[in-house]
């Protein structure tokens, strides 16, 4: 299955609109929202990585 990306998993606006702002905190933050539905995710951050859930395409880890 191929996931398409339509949003943009730091500020949740259209992913085909350019963000050069998020682009650099994504280096160093993990994903606030889901990108295939836009909603706000669970995030947890740990020592050795990152955690994020979205209620409605499950779980995200980095």
């Amino acid at each position: 299955m191929t996931t398409t990306e339509l949003w943009c998993d730091r500020c949740g606006e259209p992913a085909s609109a350019a963000h050069p702002g998020c682009a650099a905190a994504r280096q160093l933050e993990p994903p606030r929202f889901c990108p295939q539905c836009r909603r706000r995710m669970k995030v947890q951050v740990l020592p050795v990585g990152w955690s994020a859930l979205c209620v409605e395409h499950g779980e995200m880890r980095g």
